[in-house]
């Protein structure tokens, strides 16, 4: 029985580590306060702002639960071994186990420390040179990262797309919202080659190019704080598709940050408001790229974002001719079934690259 209750309090130890890890008090201290707002009647006057609420709370409970339920098990553990009986201790060890088996499967959260890597991502594709080949290598990626949202169970929603004058796409932009999702998606940020037999031009070998931009969804404005005097804002009339109000209305949205050039621009079908929303959260979004990969302390600091060292920064290569292959070169993992990888089997890839940060 001693031998338990040692090994009890050593994976006591191991789990509270872990929890102050991922800082287990001030989400449990967020999670109260939710509860008590979603308790408040007059929330539910607002029910965008009330099912947002709802959304985090949930969230939060099925993040926390688990932990919750680890802990106990081993607390329990520990204050039943300290009674000596021995008609117990085949149950406790069985349940140390349990509890052991499971932390084992949680310190796989540990991996996603980063500063906002329990939020939702924002994701572009955008095509680079090579006409309606890198198109249609943009279309390739984006069927291969919805596929791979499906797989781990996450929502997608399309904000923005710009379709290809023959085939594929010139743009997209999606919100994707689920566990982890900055967390497990930063890693794809970057660009992306493709070489193949061209579909578009029979018997001719093409490298195209994509670059992939992942960034965390910022939709509350109390996390970056934007100078409201930095934004120009236009508002114009929307063109492409949609109902008369999209054609006939000045409801598109072009938001400018001028200390650093960013534009976002939305034009849906979707209220003028909404549009500005949607690209003040995409704003706020790649500046909390750029704060991070410029390590600056405040939102004023940042520059401009080097958009020719971005194309250079070529991540992975996806080879379906002469021979089949797909190769990050960070990491260097590599697959030799790229078939399988562009139908969104890349959680191989995306557990590579954390190990491999964490290594760092």
């Amino acid at each position: 029985m001693e031998q338990l209750h040692n090994d009890a309090k050593n994976l006591q130890e191991q789990v509270n580590d872990a929890l102050d890890r991922i800082g287990f008090d001030a989400l449990e201290t967020r999670k109260a306060e939710l509860d008590k707002k979603a308790q408040d009647p007059n929330l539910w006057h607002d029910n965008e702002k009330a099912q947002a609420v709802v959304r985090e709370q949930a969230s939060l409970e099925k993040r926390l639960a688990p932990w919750k339920k680890v802990k106990q098990s081993v607390a329990d553990v520990i204050e039943l071994s300290e009674t000596g009986d021995e008609s117990i201790a085949e149950d406790l060890k069985e349940q140390l186990d349990e509890a052991g088996h499971d932390f084992t499967e949680l310190k796989e959260e540990l991996k996603f420390s980063g500063s906002y890597d329990d939020h939702d991502a924002i994701l572009s594709i955008h095509a680079g040179a090579g006409g309606t080949d890198a198109q249609d290598w943009a279309s390739m990626l984006l069927r291969m990262y919805v596929r791979y949202a499906e797989k781990e169970g996450w929502q997608v929603a399309t904000v923005e797309e710009s379709a290809g004058e023959e085939a594929g796409i010139k743009s997209v932009t999606l919100e994707i919202s689920g566990n982890f999702v900055y967390g497990k998606l930063k890693g794809e940020h970057g660009v992306h080659r493709l070489v193949r037999l061209s579909p578009f031009n029979a018997e001719s070998r093409e490298t195209s190019f994509a670059k992939v931009e992942i960034t965390p969804k910022i939709d509350k404005p109390e996390e970056l704080e934007i100078d409201e005097k930095e934004l120009k804002i236009d508002v114009y009339r929307s063109g492409g598709h949609g109902g008369q109000s999209v054609n006939t209305t000045d409801s598109a949205v072009r938001v400018t940050h001028l200390p650093t050039g960013i534009v976002v621009a939305i034009q849906n079908e979707r209220s003028q408001l909404q549009n500005k929303e949607t690209a003040m959260t995409i704003l706020r979004s790649r500046l909390a790229q750029l704060q991070m990969e410029q390590h600056a302390e405040k939102v004023s600091e940042l520059k401009g974002p080097n958009e020719q060292a971005a194309w250079g920064n070529q991540i992975r290569s996806y080879v379906l001719h002469p021979y089949k292959q797909v190769k990050d070169l960070r990491t260097e993992h590599v697959s030799s079934d790229p078939d399988k990888v562009l139908d969104g089997d890349l959680a191989p890839f995306v557990t590579a690259y954390l190990e491999h940060t964490l290594g760092e």
